[in-house]
């Protein structure tokens, strides 16, 4: 299986951009985020024997209504920010992002922090996925 090709978003490189100046950590988190959750979840890591076997640690959830059999929209919750000492996974700090499951794709489409905003941007999903 081949790895996980990761883009961004307009509006998420606007997003991660105002939250750096806050939680000056977030791109390094993100990179780790991307190893310890997001490619466990959706290709899985090697077992024993070297076969990909898919990880769930409760941190991704898909969004009900966004996703189909080929394209997944999920929201990563469990997010350690290393700026945000002692809170762990449980930071605030939110992502949404596509997946599209035939060529494993990682298309980032949101960041937020919770203390700012207490959901996702569904108008910004439904924009995401009228532009694809």
């Amino acid at each position: 299986m081949n790895p996980i090709n990761y883009k961004v978003t307009e509006e998420f490189k606007r997003d991660l951009k105002r939250l750096l100046k806050k939680f000056r950590s977030l791109e390094e988190d993100l990179e780790l985020a991307k190893l310890a959750s997001i490619g466990p979840f959706h290709i899985g890591i090697p077992n024993e024997k070297g076969a990909l076997e898919k990880k769930d640690s409760n941190a991704i959830f898909p969004i009900q209504n966004f996703c189909t059999e080929e394209l997944k929209i999920c929201k990563l919750k469990k997010f350690a920010c290393k700026a945000l000492k002692g809170r762990g996974v449980k930071s605030g700090v939110r992502i949404i992002y596509a997946y599209y499951v035939l060529t494993n794709t990682v298309d980032f489409i949101e960041i937020y922090f919770k203390g700012e905003a207490e959901n996702e941007d569904k108008e910004r999903i439904k924009q995401y996925l009228a532009g694809i």
